[in-house]
């Protein structure tokens, strides 16, 4: 579910945020994990690189969270994702979110 999407430069189908124009921009996350033993790790994807990774791996636990932030120099279509690289989040995604924003444009 998309919150705000000013500009309309994240796409919901994908859930890849494209860069309108070259400049700074500030990314955040927050995933949890809920009811699950299992380890999760997920990064940020800039142009299919990863950037920044959270991780949660309390196996004593049934709901556990990360969260990372960047700030990221951006060039016009650049795009941005998350990508769980460990683990299932089983129900997690909707306690989790995504935000980014143009801080300084170049």
């Amino acid at each position: 579910q998309v919150l705000v999407n000013i500009g309309n430069h994240f796409d919901l189908a994908s859930s890849i945020f494209v860069a309108p124009r070259k400049g700074i921009y500030s990314f955040s996350f927050h995933v949890v994990k809920v009811y699950n033993r299992q380890t999760i790790q997920v990064s940020l994807m800039q142009n299919g690189y990863p950037v920044i990774s959270a991780f949660a791996g309390d196996q004593d636990v049934t709901r556990e969270a990360a969260s990372n932030g960047v700030l990221l120099l951006m060039e016009r279509e650049d795009k941005v994702h998350l990508k769980l690289e460990r683990g299932n989040l089983m129900g997690g995604w909707k306690y989790s979110t995504f935000s980014g924003f143009l801080v300084f444009p170049l």
